[in-house]
């Protein structure tokens, strides 16, 4: 019901694009929460929400639910061909580039919490940099579709948000398998099973979406072929489980094949419109909610300012680390290619991070590193929703002035 009635008052009024709507009167809804609490002391409104939102096993519910209709949804709308243009990119950018950052940011947040006076273990704060280094699909194809840039590089950008997202979710199970078991990280293991989960993902993506995709082909029911994508997500996610293979890497490939091949070959006019729309309802309720969740999540943060000053640190940090594990990656495949402003900002400003960082720092169990790394993850959350997503078609629209007068 809340989620309906500030979606309302967003459309209604505000009129700001709903991730960055929600997510600010989530967070401010939270924040009168907190007030009212300080007000009322008998009240007790931020203990009822804090028992609320501590009563949803926010892991669970996004990585073995939401994800993978989120990512099978976001998949459907990625052109295939434009993305084989830029395949290399987005192979080397959500492999290489999400390891670097990985890398980067554990190193930075291990610094900045030992000068505040947090004494996190070095594992946990490289579990902190897994969780924040995937950019959101989500939040990333909604800066897309206001933003103008051409369809190879939207192609490419959405290509890489979707697998740098099962990329990441691969890197900080390793991690954090590591961080809770107490054993000595080793490299070379956890490459083995970053190539069995993130290989296995691909192949399980390939089976179930050409197996979807001929059965769709052989009947002409949009009813039936709507079910069928739907199996596709419940069915193909729950197998991904007990095989040990990524299901998140699974879910975006079996999408890209459905919403491709299948759209293509596949379906009449009338099954595309259902499954298109299907999907897209599907998306945007999904979208509500997650970032409703996500501005609610500030009542849950213990108060302390030293977290705080911890999380805003993070923010150059991550952005330090996405421009790096972006630039250098494309710098070593095109040495002499000569790239503009829009793709690389494109990249690095328009790579939101988002509901899928809030979920994973969610579920994370109770110890001293939970409350910090949330803390932390909330706020370059709530940064990059807000700011980057508010401000990133303007950036893009500044940037395209600017080549127009220099190509004049």
């Amino acid at each position: 019901m809340l989620a309906a009635v500030l979606g309302y008052v967003n459309y209604r009024f505000l009129q700001l694009p709903s991730s960055i709507g929600l997510t600010v009167m989530g967070a401010i809804a939270s924040l009168l929460v907190v007030a009212l609490d300080r007000l009322l002391p008998g009240a007790d409104f931020a203990r009822d929400v804090v028992r609320f939102i501590a009563g949803i096993d926010f892991h669970t519910t996004l990585m073995d639910g939401m994800l993978s209709f989120l990512l099978f949804a976001g998949a459907l709308h990625v052109d295939w061909h434009e993305l084989r243009r830029g395949r290399w990119p987005i192979i080397v950018l959500s492999t290489i580039g999400v390891a670097l950052s990985t890398a980067l940011i554990g190193f930075g947040f291990l610094l900045l919490s030992r000068a505040l006076g947090f004494a996190l273990p070095a594992i946990w704060c490289f579990v902190f940099g897994a969780l924040i280094s995937p950019t959101d699909p989500v939040s990333v194809m909604g800066v897309l579709k206001r933003a103008n840039v051409s369809p190879a590089l939207e192609a490419t950008v959405a290509g890489e948000s979707l697998f740098n997202d099962g990329v990441g979710v691969v890197i900080f199970t390793i991690l954090l398998a590591s961080a809770l078991s107490g054993e000595a990280f080793s490299i070379a293991h956890a490459a083995e099973l970053f190539a069995l989960e993130a290989g296995g993902g691909i192949a399980l993506g390939l089976f179930i979406g050409w197996t979807a995709y001929r059965m769709m082909r052989s009947i002409d029911e949009y009813k039936v072929e709507v079910l069928i994508s739907l199996a596709v997500v419940m069915g193909g996610y729950a197998i991904a489980r007990p095989l040990h293979v990524s299901g998140p890497v699974a879910m975006a490939v079996a999408g890209l094949i459905i919403g491709n091949a299948g759209v293509a070959h596949a379906m009449s006019e009338t099954t595309r419109d259902y499954l298109h729309k299907f999907w897209d309802l599907i998306d945007d309720i999904l979208n509500t909610v997650l970032f409703l969740l996500i501005g609610l999540e500030v009542v849950t943060i213990p108060s302390d300012l030293r977290l705080v000053i911890l999380g805003v640190a993070a923010i150059p940090l991550a952005l330090a680390a996405r421009s790096l594990s972006v630039l250098l990656p494309i710098r070593a495949i095109r040495p002499n290619h000569r790239y503009g402003l829009v793709a690389p900002v494109t990249l690095i400003w328009g790579g939101l991070r988002g509901g899928i960082s809030i979920a994973l720092a969610l579920g994370l169990p109770d110890s001293p590193a939970r409350s910090v790394i949330l803390a932390a993850t909330y706020v370059v959350v709530l940064f990059s929703v807000v700011v980057q997503g508010g401000t990133i078609k303007r950036v893009l629209e500044r940037l395209a002035a600017s080549d127009a007068e220099k190509l004049a």
